[in-house]
């Protein structure tokens, strides 16, 4: 039988790993634009592509990645795939990060 002090570290070392995730996943300049860019939004890749300024291929590459990490989702609607950031708790880690990092002086 577990008992509740086990099954509460337990809920946070879930929390741990799942925050581990995200940040390994988060760790790459581009990845960490494209997640800026996509913000509260549901965007087209070729929006992204637009707006961070790389080419349609490394963007797509690193959306997979952030997929497969379970940061992003995405879906098509006819000929577009829009992506946005599938857990508010990302949005609140990156909120954390541009006021730590991204404040103008």
């Amino acid at each position: 039988m577990i008992d509740s002090e086990s099954k509460q570290f337990q809920m946070k070392e879930d929390n741990i790993n799942k925050a581990s995730k995200a940040l390994k996943a988060m760790g790459h300049p581009l990845r960490l634009k494209i997640l800026c860019v996509i913000g509260e939004q549901e965007l087209p890749v070729m929006d992204i592509v637009s707006q961070v300024g790389t080419t349609q291929s490394n963007i797509s590459q690193h959306i997979d990645i952030l997929r497969e990490k379970g940061i992003i989702t995405s879906r098509r609607e006819g000929s577009k795939i829009l992506c946005k950031v599938r857990d508010k708790t990302i949005l609140n880690l990156m909120g954390a990060m541009q006021q730590t990092f991204c404040q103008v002086d």
